[in-house]
């Protein structure tokens, strides 16, 4: 029984990573011109700051001090390795208790960071301590109190400058969560990529490992197993690029056999007809059917197809099974030959997006499968098959994926100065970070 359910246990208990990223020091730098940024953090704590106060009853309310500005000096985040973020905010606060008498503080606001996955399996940004501090800077006029800061304090309400912190979290876990959103690859086909745990910390930055699962016609697709766990190759130097992302060979395995499953390496060609001064096979197909009927070729993936990264290459080798036969509705295959394709890829980057298409053939190996009209001489199936397979096998899969497949990324931003680079098993895209205009 155990076996049993050993064997029907959910298939993301064995969840591996195929692809990852690292947010480096640089991109965690761009990333304070963010929402999370100073003009952000300044809109959220001037909102509740200068609120104005509750009626209080008491005879000395009329002097009771009011913030009249708040102004964000500093905004930074800072990694630290094996154990999260450090959030550091000073703002200048203005503050008086009549229209002539006004005093400068400077609030000071520490916060440890990090990120953990929450009971949804999204990735979230919390808070794990906050520190504020109140501090005198300078005044125009003595303010009448035996203890400074402690009048202001309460207006202030120090203690409660932690919830602004969260708050200040709010608009960034919005987009984190845009991170596990489905991506189309075609009409059928979807990417997704999902995140295995919280990040770990390092000296090269916040470092995520990611699982692809790819959906055909609404349902989760297996993929073939990886042979090898796959690990975020950290940079052997501090990195100037905001972010670097990481793809295993597996990664783009999974993704032509998920474009396999969809059928969207299918070619048809309605009217394909070899030249007859080339073949006897136009007079053979005569003896077979009594009509006049289109030559159709057809070219279906008989396996999954498999891609090879080697240094500044990449290749996928396709198995595929072309047919000649006949009939514009109903086929009847008269011909069958196995065809495997190999061919260079070519692989680059725009907005959020990979573009990836076939480059060259490098190479074609033909056999026989079946055939209604005798033996086929090799020399005569390589006459008869190899420029089209040559021309259309390409232009099929270049079509299908002319839009791109989207990286992993996360609302508002995408990459620029990308720079791809194959290696030996995974592809390595050092890129910057943009953020788009945000729109009202």
């Amino acid at each position: 029984l155990s076996i049993l359910l050993s064997l029907l246990a959910p298939a993301h208990s064995t969840r591996s990573p195929d692809c990852g990223g690292i947010l480096t020091p640089s991109g965690l730098r761009y990333r304070e011109s963010s929402p999370t940024s100073p003009p952000h953090a300044e809109s959220v704590l001037r909102h509740d700051l200068m609120a104005p106060p509750a009626p209080d009853p008491s005879p000395v309310s009329s002097s009771r001090k009011q913030i009249i500005s708040v102004k964000v000096d500093e905004f930074s985040l800072t990694v630290i390795p094996d154990t999260g973020m450090r959030l550091s905010i000073k703002v200048d606060l203005g503050i008086t208790s009549a229209p002539t008498t006004t005093k400068e503080m400077r609030l000071s606001i520490l916060a440890d960071l990090h990120v953990e996955m929450n009971p949804e399996e999204n990735l979230e940004l919390v808070t794990s301590d906050c520190k504020p501090t109140l501090e005198e800077v300078q005044s125009t006029e003595e303010m009448d109190s035996k203890s400074p800061g402690s009048d202001v304090d309460k207006q202030i309400n120090v203690e409660k400058i932690c919830l602004e912190v969260s708050k200040l979290l709010l608009f960034p876990n919005e987009r984190l969560m845009s991170l596990a959103a489905p991506f189309p690859i075609t009409p059928s086909c979807q990417v997704q990529y999902l995140p295995l745990a919280a990040p770990m910390y390092s000296e090269q930055g916040i470092i995520i490992s990611l699982q692809t699962t790819f959906q055909v016609a609404g349902m989760v697709i297996p993929l073939p197993v990886s042979p090898v766990p796959f690990s975020m190759p950290e940079p052997a130097r501090s990195s100037s690029s905001h972010l670097i992302l990481a793809f295993s060979e597996h990664f783009y395995t999974s993704l032509f056999s998920a474009l396999e499953e969809s059928g969207a390496l299918n070619v048809s060609l309605l009217g394909w007809l070899p030249h007859p001064e080339l073949s006897p096979l136009p007079r053979q197909m005569g003896s077979l059917f009594q009509e006049d009927l289109p030559v159709v070729l057809q070219a279906v993936t008989r396996s999954s197809p498999h891609v090879e990264l080697e240094e500044d290459k990449a290749t996928v080798k396709l198995f595929l099974t072309a047919q000649i036969g006949a009939g514009s509705s109903l086929f009847q295959s008269f011909l069958s030959v196995n065809v495997d394709v190999t061919a260079r890829l070519h692989l680059s980057v725009a907005d959020t997006r990979m573009i990836i298409s076939v480059a060259a053939i490098e190479d074609i190996e033909l056999s026989l499968a079946a055939s209604d009209v005798g033996p086929v001489l090799a020399a005569l199936l390589e006459e008869l098959f190899l420029p089209t397979i040559r021309e259309e096998v390409p232009a099929q899969i270049n079509v299908v994926l002319r839009q791109g497949v989207f990286l992993p990324h996360i609302a508002s931003f995408t990459y620029t100065d990308v720079n791809v680079t194959i290696h030996k098993d995974y592809v390595l895209i050092p890129c910057n970070l943009q953020l788009e205009a945000r729109t009202r």
